[in-house]
């Protein structure tokens, strides 16, 4: 009963300082100007994403060729691209496609593998550990973004036939039209690469808290890896796992915009802040219609800018600053 009681109180104690360390950063991060304007100008940016099918003005789709390369009017406030749509209500939809993928790549690549992963490695130990850390260090010693690149372009062709085959065969009709197929390769391709640095930071910690009181009492009253994981560990490395996703999505959305701009992200039609960037590029097309480079791009550097500025205000937080 002693120990009992013992781990109970231990797990209790652990719970309290979890909640006070977030009572305490919330604190500490709200004094910072810059961070709250970026966490508001994040959240409306999510915000419109979220709601696009319901606030945007045209459909992504809808074209109108007579007006085509027009510069904002009253009826299209931002303009419109070569073939007569709407700018603003193509950002709306860019942005929710930007939604999509970065929540699938946290969840997938950070939540899910990267937590997982970082758990079982530095709990485990020995030949676990070994392995889960030499993936991590093969992942992690190729250029990223090249191999993106090469993932995206090799896999994006069987993705396409697979999602039509769905259409085709399953009651899961209208895939193709939904841009299923690049979602599903974008971000599984992110997520291969995503894990790494999630899983290395839970292990450092979980290397720590394994030796620690209530671990040793939960192992001695017969809890099996499962049950120490999730009701010991898990509460206890939640508050880095936070802050890892955090300064994570700014990196995820800058990739997926790059990719797409290279041609090997999001397909048409399906928006995307990289394709928009892609269409105002050059120098000659900026000089005749700058709004069609100037609406992405403004859009996508206030973006990384305000994520770029939430990071630097989380680091000064947590070291104290």
């Amino acid at each position: 009963m002693t120990a009992i009681a013992g781990e109970l109180a231990a797990v209790s104690g652990a719970a309290l300082r979890s909640r006070g360390q977030y009572a305490l950063f919330w604190s500490r991060l709200r004094r910072k100007r810059l961070a709250m304007i970026s966490l508001a100008f994040i959240g409306l940016f999510y915000g419109v994403a979220l709601f696009a099918p319901v606030i945007a003005p045209y459909s992504y789709t809808e074209q109108n060729l007579d007006r085509g390369l027009e510069g904002p009017s009253a009826d299209y406030l931002l303009g419109t691209d070569r073939l007569g749509r709407d700018l603003m209500s193509r950002a709306m939809y860019s942005a929710r496609t930007t939604l999509i993928v970065t929540v699938a790549v946290l969840v997938s690549g950070g939540l899910v593998i990267g937590n997982t992963l970082g758990l079982l490695s530095g709990y485990r130990g020995g030949w676990v550990d070994g392995a889960i850390m030499r993936a991590g260090e093969v992942f992690s010693s190729l250029p990223g973004l090249p191999m993106l690149i090469l993932i995206n372009a090799t896999f994006s062709p069987r993705v396409r036939e697979f999602t039509g085959w769905l259409d085709d065969h399953t009651f899961l009709s209208g895939l193709t039209t939904s841009g299923f197929a690049s979602y599903l390769t974008v971000f599984g391709a992110l997520s291969l690469f995503f894990w790494v640095g999630t899983a290395r930071l839970i292990r450092v910690q979980v290397l720590q808290l394994r030796e620690r009181e209530f671990v040793l009492a939960a192992q001695a009253l017969g809890g099996g890896t499962a049950h120490i994981i999730r009701r010991h560990l898990l509460p206890n490395v939640a508050f880095l796992i936070i802050l890892q996703l955090s300064g994570t999505l700014g990196v995820v959305a800058g990739t997926e915009i790059a990719l797409t701009w290279f041609g090997v992200g999001i397909q048409p039609p399906t928006p995307s802040f990289g394709g928009m960037l892609f269409e105002g590029s050059g120098a000659r097309t900026f000089a005749a219609h700058p709004h069609l480079l100037l609406v992405p791009g403004l859009i996508t550097s206030g973006l990384l800018f305000a994520f770029a500025l939430l990071g630097d205000a989380v680091n000064d937080v947590i070291r104290g600053r």
